[in-house]
C-alpha cells in the first residue's frame, strides 16, 4: 500500500503475494662392288653372292625362354600384390554382417537406482545403464532408443532401475514416470530467503542451518547481489537429486534467475534496480493484472511530484524488516523504524531487494502500465481486490474500505 509522506495515521495496509543458439620403311642402303682394283688377288675377294648370304637366325634356348617368362610372371603378380594392398586402404570397408549385440533378457532382478543428468543423451543414457549392468550393453539399449519414437520423452532424475533388464524392459522403465523418484520443491514468488531455507528443508531432509551455513561469496551469484542472496534465489519448481547439496540446491535458483534475466534482456548495470522494484510490485501485488499499476504507482511515486516527495511508502518493505506474514497493515511504531529498507522512513528505493519476484514481476517493472496513479489499496485482502487512485482524495475513499474490512476482520489486521 502506499500513503502520502509524513501523515499520522492509524490506517493499515495490504501486502499481497502473486504467484506465479556446408599422348622408306628401313631401307638397307648396299653398296655393290661393280669395280675393283685389279691388283687384288682373285682369291682375296669373295664372290658376289656371298656377300647377299642370309645370316642364319641364333635358336634361343627353350629353357631360357621359360625362365624368363616364369620371372616376368612373377614380378607381374608381387607387383600386383602391392598395388592391390595400397589400393585397398582407399576403398570403403563393405561388411557383410555384424553379430547382434547382447543383451539380458526380461525385466530383471533386484532394484538399482540410476540418475540420469540433465541434457542427457540417447548414447549417454546406454553407457550409465551398461556401466551399472542395468543393460547388456550400451550397443542394445542404443537400439532400443532408436526403434522407439517416444525416447525422447526421457526426463533427467532419479529412475529405480532393476539389475539385468532387457534393453527394452530399461527403456520401458524410463518412460514410465511411476519408477521416477521426484524430489521437486516449489519456490514461491515473493518468499524472502529464510522462507526459501524453510521451503528446501523441508523438501529434500535438509536442516534449515544447513543453508543458512552455506556462505553467499561460495555462490556463483550476479554482482547485482552485491554479496546478498535475497532477490537473486528465483521461484520456480526444481528437482533435486538424492545427493543434491545444500549449496548445489541454492546454485541451482541463483543460475534459473541469472538464465530469466539474460532471456529478459537485462543490461547488468539496470539488474539490480529492476530486481529491487520487481520485489515490492511483487509483494504489493495480488493478481498478474495488478502488477503493471503497481509498478507504475512506483515509478511515479519516484518522480518529483507534491503528493509523494520521493516517498514510496510501502507496507511490503516494513514486512520484510519484520519478517512477519499475516497481517494486512503496519503500525505507526513498525513505520517509524531506520531500517534502510523501510521506505516510509527514507525516499527512494529500499537498500535492496524485499523479496524474491517472478518473471511477471519483474517483467512489470521493466514495462509499467501507463497511468497517472500514485496510490493503491488492497480494500479486500481476503479476495485480494485492490484499487488505485490518481490523488489523495480519492484514495482516502479506497482506504474507508479497507477499514471497514478490518472492522470485519479484526484479527487479520
Amino acid at each position: 500500500m502506499s500513503h502520502p509522506p509524513h501523515e499520522d495515521w492509524d490506517e493499515h495496509d495490504v501486502h499481497g503475494t502473486a504467484s506465479g543458439t556446408r599422348f622408306d620403311d628401313d631401307v638397307l642402303g648396299l653398296r655393290g662392288v661393280h669395280d675393283h682394283d685389279e691388283s687384288l688377288a682373285d682369291d682375296v675377294l669373295e664372290p658376289e653372292e656371298q656377300l647377299f648370304r642370309r645370316r642364319r637366325r641364333r635358336r634361343r634356348n627353350p629353357l631360357l625362354v621359360g625362365l624368363s617368362l616364369l620371372l616376368a610372371g612373377a614380378l607381374v603378380v608381387t607387383a600386383s600384390v602391392f598395388a592391390f594392398g595400397w589400393m585397398r586402404d582407399l576403398l570403403p570397408t563393405v561388411s557383410v554382417g555384424e553379430p547382434t549385440a547382447q543383451d539380458y533378457e526380461g525385466a530383471g532382478t533386484g532394484e538399482v537406482m540410476i540418475e540420469v543428468p540433465q541434457g542427457a543423451g540417447g548414447g549417454q543414457i546406454a553407457e550409465i545403464l551398461a556401466e551399472n549392468d542395468v543393460v547388456a550393453s550400451a550397443s542394445a539399449f542404443t537400439a532400443a532408443l532408436q526403434a522407439d519414437p517416444r525416447s525422447s520423452a526421457i526426463q533427467p532424475g532419479t529412475y529405480r532401475m532393476a539389475n539385468q533388464m532387457s534393453s527394452e524392459a530399461a527403456l520401458g522403465r524410463l518412460l514410465d514416470g511411476n519408477y521416477r523418484e521426484i524430489d521437486g520443491v516449489t519456490i514461491r514468488e515473493g518468499l524472502w530467503v529464510a522462507e526459501t531455507f524453510a521451503a528446501l528443508a523441508e523438501a529434500t531432509g535438509n536442516e534449515v542451518a544447513d543453508y543458512e551455513a552455506v556462505d553467499p561469496a561460495s555462490l556463483d551469484l550476479p554482482d547485482a547481489a552485491e554479496g546478498e542472496l535475497e532477490g537473486f534465489l528465483y521461484p520456480s519448481t526444481y528437482e533435486f537429486g538424492p545427493d543434491t547439496t545444500p549449496q548445489e540446491q541454492l546454485q541451482t535458483l541463483v543460475d534459473q534467475g541469472r538464465a530469466v534475466h539474460d532471456e529478459l534482456g537485462i543490461p547488468d548495470d539496470e539488474l539490480r534496480e529492476i530486481i529491487i522494484k520487481a520485489s515490492i510490485v511483487q509483494g504489493e501485488g495480488a493478481f498478474s493484472e495488478d502488477l503493471p499499476k503497481v509498478a507504475r504507482v512506483v515509478e511515479n511515486r519516484l518522480e518529483p511530484n507534491p503528493e509523494t516527495n520521493g516517498y514510496l511508502q510501502m507496507d511490503s518493505t516494513v514486512h520484510f524488516i519484520y519478517q512477519e506474514r499475516g497481517l494486512a497493515g503496519t503500525t505507526d511504531e513498525q513505520r517509524a523504524n531506520p531500517d534502510p529498507h523501510n521506505t516510509y522512513a527514507h525516499p527512494g528505493l529500499p537498500a535492496g531487494p524485499i523479496n524474491s519476484p517472478g518473471e511477471e514481476a519483474i517483467r512489470a517493472a521493466m514495462d509499467p502500465e501507463p497511468g497517472d496513479w500514485l496510490y493503491f489499496v488492497t480494500v479486500d485482502p481476503s479476495t485480494g481486490e485492490t484499487r488505485f487512485a490518481t490523488d489523495w482524495e480519492g484514495h482516502q475513499e479506497n482506504v474507508q474500505l479497507f477499514q471497514q474490512w478490518c472492522q470485519d476482520n479484526p484479527d487479520q489486521c
